[in-house]
């Protein structure tokens, strides 16, 4: 299973996801975290289930994003250009049919980062991905 992960490391707001994935290799050895740098275009066009990983302005709680939330994440002020893009380029993906399922493993900005519940959602994530659902 692949998680993209995104951010920029050099701004505190926004460099939580990049902070988890390194934590959670070692948990998750069956996880590819793939870090996306700053200002790249999303390195996948696929009809599979894309997960992401990235920090969300606007979260009270780290939560799992479905399809439904992509049109409140493009909607949301961003911290930085990168946000906007990422939101954009999956909007624009999706429209024209080019992407799959979207799952997002929302971070909470300006909150204080739950493990515990990434790696929960991150063990569901894996289960179904084993499971081939």
């Amino acid at each position: 299973m692949k998680v993209y992960v995104f951010g920029n490391i050099d701004l505190t707001t926004d460099n939580k996801a990049i902070t988890m994935a390194k934590k959670l290799k070692a948990v998750f050895p069956q996880v590819k975290f793939i870090e996306i740098g700053v200002n790249k275009n999303i390195p996948f066009e696929t009809k599979e289930t894309v997960v992401i990983m990235d920090t969300v302005e606007g979260l009270d709680a780290t939560m799992l994003l479905e399809e439904g939330d992509l049109d409140k994440l493009v909607s949301t002020r961003s911290s930085t250009v990168h946000d906007f893009d990422l939101g954009f380029q999956l909007k624009y993906l999706k429209k024209l049919g080019k992407l799959g399922k979207i799952l997002i493993i929302g971070i909470p900005m300006n909150k204080r980062i739950n493990y515990l519940r990434i790696q929960s959602i991150l063990r569901k994530l894996v289960a179904q991905d084993m499971q081939g659902s």
